[in-house]
C-alpha cells in the first residue's frame, strides 16, 4: 500500500503549487477518567499516511529542496508503550512511511518555519486541536510581519480539508476492495439478522449478532447500529436498541461493517412476524420503486441531485395517490411537503468517512455530475411517525398508517457503464423479505 500513499502525496502536491499543506492526526478522546476510546485516525491523515498513531503531524512543502514530505510522530518510549502500545518511532517512520524526513513531534515548533516561509500559502484545516491551531497561527503571524523584508512566505491561509475533497471523491482500485470486503461481511450480518429476528426478541440482541459478525471478520461497526423496531423506526437515528419485537411490527436495521478503515452502509426494513401487513406492504413498495428509480439515475455524467429528485418525485406522487398528501406533485415538491413523511436526502457517498468528503456543487451552483470511481448510499424511505401533525393544507393520517417507518438503502459505484450495487446480496423484494 505504501505506492498507494506515496502517488496519493504525489497528487496533493502537484495541487499545493508553491503552498504548504499540514494535517494533523486525531486526537485521543477520553471516555471516562483516565480511559480512553479506541483511537480512530484523521481520515485525511490516513488517506495521505496510512499512519495510524495519534501524537503526529504530516507537512507537505512541494517547493522545499530536500523535505517534501516531512512527518513529526512520537519518539519511542519504552515505559509508555509498556502502558499504551507499541510506537513506530522516528527511525522506523522514515522507512516505513515513505518520508523524506522525520523528526520528533516536540521540534514541530522549531523546525515548522523552514517548511512554511518558502511557501506562498498555507493549507490547514482549523480542527479541535487548539493547540495545534495556535501554534501554526503563531508562525503564519511571524512570517506574515517580516514579508515585507524577505518578499517570501505564506501570505494567506486556506481550508487544507477542501484540497482532498475532489480527490477522495473518485475511489481508486485499492479502496474500492477494501469497501468490497466491508460489504461482504455487512451483507452477512444483514442476511443472517432477517434469518433470526422475531416477536419475542430484543433488538440489542440482533445487533450483538450483526456486530459478531463484523468482529470475527476482523472488522468494527462502521456507525453506531440502528435496530428499530414498531416506531422507533421513525426515528432516524435510533441507537437505543433496547425494545423487545412485537408481532406485527416492522424491523429497519441500518447497519453496517468497517475494514482497515473503509465502511458499509446498508439499510433493510422487513416484517418481524414474516409478512407485511396491507399498509406496510404499500409503503414498502412504494420506497422500493423509488430507491430503483434513484439507482438508475447514478451513472457518469448525471448531476448529483438527479437520483434525489427521482426518489422525492416517486414518494411525492405515491403520498397523493395514497391521499397522505393532496395537490398538485410539482406544487408539492417546491413547497417540500413531502419532508413530512420522507425528511432526508437520498444518498451520500461512501468511503473512508460513512459519511464521506467530496463537494457537491460548482461555483456557479450548478450540481457537480458523478464520475466513474465515486461510491454513493441511494436511501429513501417514508416515515409516519406516531404523533404526525399535518402542515396547513394537508390532511390528516389515519391510524392504519402511523408508527410506520421504512428505509431501503444500497451502496452503489459509478462504473463506466453506469452503476453496480456491491450490496446486491441482500434481497429486498417483498416476496424476499416475507420469505
Amino acid at each position: 500500500m505504501q505506492s498507494v500513499y506515496q502517488q496519493r502525496r504525489q497528487t496533493l502536491m502537484s495541487r499545493l503549487g508553491k503552498g504548504t499543506a499540514i494535517f494533523a492526526s486525531a486526537p485521543l478522546a477520553v471516555m471516562h477518567n483516565d480511559v480512553e476510546y479506541n483511537f480512530r485516525q484523521d481520515s485525511d491523515f490516513y488517506y495521505l499516511t496510512g499512519f495510524d498513531e495519534p501524537g503526529a503531524v504530516a507537512v507537505f512543502a512541494p517547493h522545499h529542496e530536500e523535505h517534501r514530505f516531512v512527518l513529526f510522530v512520537r519518539p519511542k518510549d519504552k515505559d509508555k508503550e509498556i502502558w499504551s502500545g507499541r510506537r513506530l518511532g522516528v527511525d522506523a517512520a522514515k522507512e516505513v512511511l515513505g518520508a523524506d524526513a522525520v523528526f520528533p513531534l516536540s521540534e514541530l515548533d522549531e523546525k515548522l518555519p523552514e517548511y512554511l516561509k518558502g511557501g506562498d500559502r498555507l493549507y490547514y484545516h482549523f480542527g479541535h486541536d487548539e493547540a495545534l491551531n495556535d501554534k501554526l497561527l503563531k508562525h503564519w503571524r511571524r512570517l506574515l510581519a517580516s514579508y515585507v523584508k524577505r518578499g517570501t512566505g505564506p501570505v494567506a491561509i486556506e481550508d487544507g480539508k477542501l484540497l482532498l475533497q475532489t480527490q477522495r471523491r473518485v475511489k481508486g482500485p485499492e479502496e474500492i476492495e477494501l469497501m468490497r470486503k466491508a460489504i461482504a461481511v455487512s451483507v452477512k450480518a444483514h442476511n443472517y439478522a432477517r434469518e433470526i429476528a422475531q416477536p419475542g426478541r430484543y433488538e440489542y440482541e440482533i445487533q450483538a449478532e450483526m456486530e459478531h459478525l463484523f468482529k470475527l471478520a476482523g472488522g468494527d461497526p462502521a456507525y453506531p447500529s440502528i435496530v428499530a423496531s414498531g416506531d422507533n423506526a421513525c426515528i432516524l437515528h435510533y441507537v437505543e436498541n433496547n425494545r423487545q419485537m412485537q408481532a406485527g411490527d416492522l424491523l429497519l436495521i441500518d447497519a453496517g461493517g468497517c475494514i482497515d478503515y473503509y465502511n458499509a452502509d446498508i439499510t433493510r426494513t422487513f416484517p418481524v412476524s414474516g409478512k407485511f401487513s396491507d399498509e406496510q406492504r404499500i409503503l414498502y413498495e412504494l420506497v422500493l420503486e423509488a430507491q430503483l428509480k434513484a439507482i438508475a439515475e447514478v451513472k457518469p455524467g448525471n448531476p448529483f441531485n438527479a437520483f434525489h429528485d427521482a426518489a422525492v418525485r416517486t414518494i411525492t406522487a405515491g403520498l397523493v395517490e395514497l391521499g397522505l398528501l393532496v395537490g398538485d406533485i410539482d406544487t408539492l415538491i417546491e413547497e417540500k411537503k413531502h419532508k413530512a413523511f420522507f425528511m432526508h436526502g437520498t444518498g451520500h457517498f461512501l468511503g473512508l468517512d460513512v459519511h464521506d468528503t467530496g463537494v457537491l456543487r460548482n461555483p456557479d451552483k450548478t450540481w457537480k455530475p458523478f464520475e466513474v470511481g465515486n461510491v454513493v448510499t441511494v436511501e429513501p424511505g417514508i416515515y409516519v411517525t406516531p404523533d404526525y401533525e399535518p402542515v396547513e393544507g394537508q390532511p390528516q393520517v389515519d391510524d392504519r398508517w402511523r408508527g410506520i417507518g421504512i428505509r431501503i438503502e444500497d451502496d452503489v459505484l459509478v462504473t463506466d457503464t453506469g452503476c453496480e450495487v456491491l450490496t446486491a446480496g441482500v434481497p429486498k423484494s417483498v416476496a424476499d423479505m416475507e420469505s
